[in-house]
């Protein structure tokens, strides 16, 4: 790689990719809405430009990038878990780390929902729309408790991992490593193997984080080339009230939290947050920035495998502040454009369904818009309000998986010093984990 290439941060060239990306997008829309599209035969086919640049070209490449993060989130957790779980001396340790997580990622979607609806309802952004719509969300049957209990528990581990259910392959994998602190040597011949794999996987992890900007550019050229501005335009107070909350969310609730239960300096969390962060924006899934979450926290962060492998899996799993977020906002929007009044009573339910549901649907494909059918169904609300925001929801979706991601990297954090696993000389080192950033491909050509 050119030293032109590496005279700006991985930060600053994915910001660059996004920034263009956008443009681009915006351009195109602009090119083709006023002047139609541009057409051409090639052997007997009407080709479009619009298609060709939008639909074939950065589809394709988006898909490509989106893939290749998917690829590393299995073999990185399965390995990750396996490598923490084996190491852990006192097996009690797993279960302070699953108590205290789950419990923090449980307080923390309660105050996500709380905060969203409270600030609502005193904003008001559907009072005064007299919106009505023919289309209706079909949404899917959400999981009961007993069923999210069963379905940890994988009866085919192998079938886990191709299906991807991240339950099930975190409960495999901590069973695995469990069994291997257990044998012996041939328990420590194996972790060996599995810490050389894991140092691979996170090798790979780099290589496609080089590739970031690219990825980010054509995932925002597509999406800016088809989002129309007169539906952003439509909704803009709930638009812009869910993305105030959110920003408030991640900025403040998690910054306190930080400072109150691990005594860290926020600031240096945010700081370090922002690759992470504008993948997660990009990619707008939780599960695809996983593996750059995992980077972030152990060489940036200094939180410590043992914590890490299991904490951040779980929380790209459970934890969905931004999804609440977004259900406690809707909720108050659609009650208003209906003219439907909830009591107190139906208030608190919105709160308990969504927190409880934040881990009975997870893994499900279209997360958050099922979960709010689930919520807007507890209090009687009609469920084809959902198609009000269908429209505004993916440039949110972004924010909240960036919302979410940051949650993540809290939580572990706040474990890993109540257990002892925080290196804090890493976490305050502002350049702890920089010279990750980058891989020389022009050595990999030379010693070919």
């Amino acid at each position: 790689m050119s030293q032109s290439a590496h005279k700006y941060s991985l930060t600053a060239r994915i910001f660059i990719g996004m920034a263009t990306g956008i443009l681009t997008g915006v351009f195109l829309q602009l090119l083709f809405d006023d002047s139609g599209d541009f057409t051409f035969s090639i052997f007997g086919l009407e080709l479009s430009t619009y298609n060709i640049l939008v639909e074939g070209i950065f589809s394709t490449l988006g898909q490509i990038f989106i893939a290749s993060l998917k690829m590393l989130v299995v073999p990185l957790v399965f390995v990750s878990l396996i490598c923490g779980t084996s190491t852990l001396s006192d097996p009690s340790k797993l279960g302070r780390l699953g108590a205290k997580s789950v419990g923090l990622y449980v307080v923390t979607t309660a105050i996500a929902i709380t905060l969203a609806m409270s600030i609502a309802l005193i904003i008001a952004p559907g009072e005064g729309l007299n919106l009505t719509t023919e289309t209706t969300f079909q949404a899917k049957e959400a999981p009961s408790l007993s069923d999210v209990i069963v379905n940890m528990f994988p009866s085919n581990p192998i079938n886990s991992m191709a299906q991807g259910n991240m339950l099930q392959i975190i409960v495999f994998a901590v069973l695995f490593g469990i069994a291997m602190a257990m044998t012996g040597n041939a328990g420590k011949r194996l972790t060996a193997v599995f810490e050389d794999i894991n140092t691979v996987i996170m090798r790979l992890v780099t290589i496609i984080m080089n590739l970031a900007p690219y990825g980010v550019y054509v995932l925002m050229a597509k999406l800016f080339s088809t989002i129309g501005g007169d539906t952003i335009l439509s909704l803009a107070k709930y638009f812009f009230l869910v993305f105030g909350v959110l920003i408030l969310h991640g900025l403040v609730t998690y910054s306190v939290l930080l400072k109150v239960l691990a005594g860290l300096n926020p600031i240096t969390l945010l700081r370090k947050m922002r690759d992470a962060a504008l993948f997660a924006f990009s990619t707008s899934s939780s599960s695809a920035t996983l593996p750059v979450t995992m980077e972030t926290a152990r060489n940036k962060l200094g939180v410590g495998n043992s914590v890490s492998s299991f904490t951040l899996p779980l929380g790209a799993t459970i934890n969905m502040d931004g999804t609440a977020i977004m259900q406690g906002v809707a909720t108050v929007f659609i009650a208003q454009v209906y003219a439907v009044d909830l009591s107190l009573g139906d208030y608190m339910m919105v709160v308990l369904t969504a927190t409880l549901a934040s881990i009975g649907t997870a893994g499900v494909p279209g997360v958050g818009l099922i979960m709010l059918a689930m919520v807007l169904q507890q209090v009687n609300l009609p469920v084809e309000g959902i198609a009000l925001i269908i429209g505004v929801d993916r440039l949110l979706d972004m924010t909240r998986t960036a919302v979410n991601i940051t949650g993540d990297c809290m939580v572990s954090c706040v474990v890993a010093k109540s257990e002892g696993a925080l290196d804090e000389d890493i976490f305050n080192d502002p350049n702890a984990g920089e010279k990750q950033e980058d891989v020389d491909f022009e050595h990999f050509e030379r010693n070919k």
